[in-house]
């Protein structure tokens, strides 16, 4: 049975959308599942202010649409003091029609972070990044110690989801141990939406 997982994102300086990638290897690795990567816009200072509809590079801006159609949601985001990103908490502050609806509902989900210092707020912004999340009904998933690298990294990963530390300047890449990370997490999500799909097939048969 396939599924899609959205990888739904905000990055400033690519380390964010380099995990993203990393996400959707882990997915695709699962068989019958692919990886859909969407990012947002950027918030203005200015209210009038709006966004091309579509971004100079990278992936499309997500819809609200493709958030309630996936079988599942990784979300990234930088730290931004202990918490996500305005441009992200923005469009998940739109979602209340799915809310309603109960679209996300039953689905799993999973999060990531980039900081600039090592305890500039990885795990702050995880757990707060679950908050919306678990408000739409979704399964959370983390990174059991089964994942050697959780044992074995000294810069970026969390039972509560994938983390990376970017440096000062923003310009740390994502190492190997991160990258494992998240590639596992990203099967970890794919998983759990290839058997939840299974399990309500066969409930309806």
């Amino acid at each position: 049975m396939s599924c899609e997982i959205l990888v739904l994102y905000y990055s400033r300086h690519g380390a964010t959308h380099a995990m993203a990638r990393q996400m959707a290897h882990g997915i695709e690795r699962v068989a019958g599942a692919s990886a859909r990567l969407r990012t947002v816009p950027a918030v203005s200072e200015v209210s009038e202010a709006t966004a091309s509809p579509i971004p100079e590079a990278g992936p499309p801006y997500a819809s609200l649409e493709e958030l309630g159609e996936c079988d599942g949601l990784i979300l990234g985001s930088p730290t931004r003091f202990g918490n996500m990103a305005a441009p992200l908490k923005h469009f998940l502050d739109q979602s209340a029609g799915l809310w309603l609806s109960g679209a996300l509902a039953g689905k799993p989900a999973a999060v990531f972070t980039s900081t600039g210092s090592l305890h500039g707020g990885q795990e702050s912004t995880l757990l707060s990044m679950m908050l919306p999340l678990l408000h739409h009904g979704m399964y959370l998933l983390g990174l059991p110690y089964t994942e050697a690298g959780l044992t074995e990294t000294t810069t970026g990963g969390t039972p509560y989801g994938a983390s990376h530390l970017a440096g000062g300047e923003a310009d740390r890449e994502v190492d190997d141990t991160e990258a494992a990370l998240c590639r596992a997490l990203g099967a970890r999500v794919a998983d759990a939406a290839q058997r939840l799909a299974t399990g309500h097939a066969g409930a309806a048969r």
